[in-house]
């Protein structure tokens, strides 16, 4: 059975949405996109308690340029299942609202780059898929608890 969420104190949440937190995140992210490409994904590909990292491409909407981004995934086939988390943060992440404008995109795993097509899960592949993704990462019921907003998940599927 699932532990229950570990809820923050007001002035968490509030520091987790902070200025601050989303720099460190952006470049935390940047560091492993640069590491798991340069190493071919032998490195930055886990995370915490071992859940795989692959590289999502998604052209930004305002700039028309790739945008790479490290995230944790659950694969099923040829079926890439992605959640929009941000860590719990108050807003979706930049690569979310990215692929809502042209879900044309590209996941690398450290074996295979995938062509794929993103969308939203229904509300029934949410039922479906929330207790595959917090059994590959138990946080994820962390970060629901840590927002009001509708955390996205996302299908992506062969182009």
């Amino acid at each position: 059975m699932a532990s229950p969420p570990r809820p923050l104190s007001p002035k968490q949440i509030e520091s987790l949405n902070s200025a601050k937190v989303g720099t460190a995140i952006k470049w935390m992210s940047k560091a492993n996109t640069w590491l798991f490409k340069k190493s071919g994904g032998r490195l930055g590909n886990k995370f915490l308690r071992g859940a795989e990292v692959g590289i999502l491409t998604t052209i930004g909407r305002k700039s028309g340029e790739a945008r790479d981004s490290p995230l944790l995934f659950l694969q099923e086939g040829r079926r890439i299942v992605l959640v929009a988390s941000q860590g719990g943060r108050a807003t979706n992440p930049m690569w979310y609202l990215n692929l809502r404008a042209n879900p044309q995109i590209t996941f690398q795993t450290k074996r295979e780059t995938l062509q794929l097509v993103a969308r939203d899960a229904t509300d029934a592949e949410r039922d479906e898929y929330w207790p595959k993704l917090d059994a590959m990462y138990p946080d994820f019921q962390n970060y629901r608890s840590y927002t009001d907003r509708k955390i996205p998940i996302v299908i992506c599927d062969p182009a």
